[in-house]
């Protein structure tokens, strides 16, 4: 473009520049362990605990990987925007810098959107089945000697769950609520009969936007106040007395008004795996271009190669309230 307008190399930098301050923040490197990819799919059969410790008698007992694994193909993903030639020959205002902008936080934020999918529809085989062969957020896992276990919470499970109105429950019912949810995840055993989360001490409580201001209360708040009085609320002080990290986020994209689900975040592995074989580029047809000659226009397209899956369920539970 001449001195007036903005160029091809101009809207690049600004388009890198902002997918570098916007990956520095979401959730999705919390419940989520990312893996490269070289290839259309990858299959992971590390899932399922390694072997147990036992008495040294006779030679050692070797316990291989799993014969069967998930598998997640990877996906091409795609978003264009189109910029008359004319509009960034005018623009003085930043608009065109704020529409680049705004394509780089759809392309980082795309990772959360795509987790939350799988997150949303756990609870069936539309995104697939978890390892053990059942729904991510289940009612009858098994593996090996682990015994039946349920990562999908109702109030039959944990009283707390029953609140006076699900859709809205009080900072208190929440606070009950999540600590139930927390103290569930204990009892978690591996395929070895082995708890899975012996040494948990960092969580997330990801939320729907309707429990917004009593799920941060519940979390972060040091006096939880509920119709019969105040108490310190156990989280917190968990988190002074032995090094409990409980956090909370928001996820607009949950569709479930009455439910929650807690992550393990400080685990080796995590619930979910995010898997990428291409980071986010971008590619255009601006200047000089047969399409500018055309069209008068330029466009700008952003790409990414990446999908999703389940990794361990045993780190993820979903409470639903009632």
């Amino acid at each position: 473009m001449g001195a007036t307008g903005i160029g091809r190399r101009d809207i690049i930098g600004t388009f890198f520049a902002k997918v570098e301050e916007y990956s520095t923040t979401g959730w999705g490197d919390l419940v989520a362990r990312t893996f490269n990819s070289d290839q259309a799919s990858e299959i992971y059969k590390w899932l399922g605990m390694p072997p147990a410790m036992r008495e040294w008698r006779g030679g050692r007992q070797a316990k291989g990987i799993r014969e069967d694994g998930v598998t997640i193909v990877n996906k091409t993903w795609e978003a264009t925007l189109g910029l008359p030639v004319d509009w960034i020959r005018r623009d003085k205002t930043g608009q065109i810098n704020i529409r680049i902008s705004e394509l780089a936080q759809q392309a980082v934020n795309f990772k959360a959107e795509l987790l939350s999918l799988f997150i949303d529809n756990g609870g069936g085989s539309t995104y697939g089945l978890c390892y053990d062969g059942q729904y991510f957020f289940d009612t009858d896992h098994s593996t090996g000697n682990s015994g039946t276990q349920t990562n999908h919470l109702v109030a039959s499970d944990a009283a707390s769950l029953n609140v006076g109105t699900a859709t809205a429950p009080t900072t208190a019912e929440l606070n009950a609520a999540i600590g139930s949810v927390i103290q569930h995840m204990f009892g978690f055993k591996d395929d070895n009969g082995k708890p899975m989360n012996a040494n948990a001490k960092s969580f997330l409580v990801m939320l729907p936007t309707n429990m917004l201001n009593a799920g941060v209360n519940a979390v972060a708040s040091p006096i939880v106040y509920s119709s019969a009085g105040s108490y310190p609320n156990a989280l917190t002080v968990a988190e002074t007395a032995i090094g409990f990290n409980v956090r909370a986020v928001v996820n607009p994209l949950l569709t479930d008004t009455d439910a929650f689900v807690v992550f393990r975040t400080d685990a080796p592995a995590s619930a979910l795996i995010f898997q990428e074989e291409e980071g986010i580029t971008i590619s255009a047809i601006a200047e000089g271009s047969e399409h500018e000659f055309k069209n008068n226009e330029h466009l700008y397209g952003a790409k990414r190669i990446c999908n999703a899956g389940y990794g361990y369920w045993q780190y993820a539970c979903k409470a639903t309230l009632s």
